[in-house]
């Protein structure tokens, strides 16, 4: 397929043919969550954001390698390099070792993204994994002129930088503002200026995530480790760094100047950044009481929900607003959208029932170019969307007969709504309510019942028939020492 992608490229501030370095090769880099609390609505949005891109760009037949991170070290309390490890703080409160906390979250974390049936990235690195790379990187910058060392802690010279390169690129922010309007902060004295940032810090006697570095028995600074991990897993010069609007300063903006004073060059070539998710209007936080995880979206268990959203629903209703649009959830705006996906569900189970007439009245290529053109306008989903309900008419007109559509447009039209609702937009039917029902598990025992009986008649054509029509629509039957399970997709 004819690549017609373009993007918006954050630094730039314009919309770019995405023409990948090394073609057909992608390296795409994401910020992920830091895991020390369940996921929340914050996390779901990136999230869907570059799994679209990491289908659409395999679906049109690029080789991807998609990175997303874990931060388990290094962010602070408090991004002015003050305060305790999020991670380490939650570890005394529970008292546990703080990778426990780790894998706690880690583990909820990819469970709600497995609900919102994001694809898994080809890699996903702990920041906690590469303290070697990310002090040898320290190393680099420092030889460079770019670092100095103060009692144990190693900062990064914004001012030193900036002689000779743009600090403030990416975000617009300007020097002299910065200069200008950071305030003074207790114990940041050691720093030369007060917006320069960690890239070591040594830790406090109290602080329980610590290395041995050749400064001080310390730990990294939040921002080096995607300049390290992104570099090590898809080279120094990489096609797409991606993450939340929040994100673009002070992280990104620091990831930019650490890669360039390390590797004398700039590291990214197309900077994408979705923006934020209002409730009711305000920003979401947990002082205001609007902090909703994904389980408590999934389960209704929250004072701000009318009722449960399924993660289909709530996955549907991200994408009916552009990646780079402000997203305001309200139960009326996801009651809608829930609406609105039954809706698109009710006419593929209607597109299944067409019958096919000699000639077609109906235009499925144009159908067809407005769906991807929508897409290669920078990912546009909303206006996909809506085209996908100029579909749903055109289905329901045939349907009812005030249309015909022929054989092989008929075919056509199955495979293209497949490609773009379940491949590309990432939706599937919804089966939680069958996860419970009683009478789909007793006919599954059934079946199940009917396979063992074939198997040990030695009649594995049946046994392989009945496994394979299973997955067909959506069962999956693994076979164990003592039996058989079956899950639903």
């Amino acid at each position: 397929m004819e690549n017609k992608l373009t993007i918006y490229n954050t630094l730039s501030r314009r919309k770019e043919k995405f023409e990948p370095i090394n073609p057909p090769f992608v390296g795409m880099y994401v910020c992920g969550p830091t895991v020390y609390g369940d996921a929340h609505l914050g996390h779901a949005r990136p999230a869907i954001t570059f799994d679209i891109l990491f289908r659409y760009l395999k679906y049109i037949g690029f080789k991807v390698r998609y990175v997303r991170n874990i931060t388990d070290v290094g962010h602070l309390v408090n991004d002015a390099d003050e305060g305790e490890d999020k991670i380490a703080k939650k570890a005394k409160l529970d008292q546990v070792e703080p990778m426990e906390i780790v894998q706690k979250y880690t583990n909820s974390y990819h469970r709600n993204m497995e609900q919102l049936n994001t694809l898994k990235p080809s890699i996903e690195p702990h920041a906690s994994a590469h303290i070697i790379e990310q002090a040898e990187m320290v190393k680099k910058i420092i030889s460079n002129g770019y670092a100095y060392e103060v009692n144990g802690s190693v900062y990064f010279d914004v001012a030193e930088y900036s002689k000779t390169n743009n600090y403030g690129k990416l975000s617009g922010r300007v020097l002299d503002d910065l200069q200008t309007n950071t305030r003074e902060l207790d114990g940041q004295s050691e720093k030369k200026n007060l917006f320069d940032f960690a890239l070591w810090k040594k830790a406090m006697p109290e602080h329980i995530m610590r290395w041995n570095s050749e400064w001080s028995d310390g730990f990294p600074g939040w921002h080096l480790e995607c300049s390290v991990m992104s570099t090590k897993y898809l080279g120094d010069k990489f096609d797409i760094h991606g993450g939340g609007l929040d994100l673009q300063f002070p992280h990104h903006e620091c990831e930019i100047a650490q890669s360039k004073a390390a590797l004398g060059e700039d590291s990214v070539k197309y900077w994408m950044h979705n923006n934020l998710i209002t409730i009711d209007g305000q920003k979401m936080s947990k002082s205001l009481g609007n902090f909703i995880t994904l389980d408590e979206m999934f389960s209704g268990n929250h004072k701000l929900l009318e009722q449960a959203y399924s993660p289909m629903v709530v996955r549907f209703f991200m994408l009916q607003a552009h990646y780079r649009s402000t997203l305001d959830f309200s139960n009326k705006a996801l009651q809608a959208s829930q609406k609105g996906y039954e809706r698109l569900t009710d006419a593929l189970n209607t597109l299944e029932k067409l019958i096919p007439r000699t000639e077609s009245t109906v235009n499925v290529n144009q159908f067809k170019d407005k769906l991807f053109s929508a897409l290669d306008d920078d990912l546009n989903t909303p206006i996909l969307i809506a085209h996908l309900f100029d579909g749903v008419k055109m289905i329901n007109s045939i349907y009812a007969g005030t249309e015909t559509i022929s054989t092989d447009d008929l075919t056509y039209m199955k495979n293209l709504y497949k490609d773009i609702v379940f491949d590309i937009l990432g939706l599937k039917h919804e089966t939680s309510d069958f996860g419970n029902n009683e009478i789909l598990t007793d006919v599954m025992d059934l079946l199940l019942n009917i396979r063992t009986e074939a198997k040990q008649h030695k009649d594995f054509k049946t046994s392989d028939k009945i496994r394979d029509k299973l997955n067909e629509i959506g069962i999956t039957v693994k076979d164990t020492k003592d039996g058989s399970e079956w899950e639903i997709k």
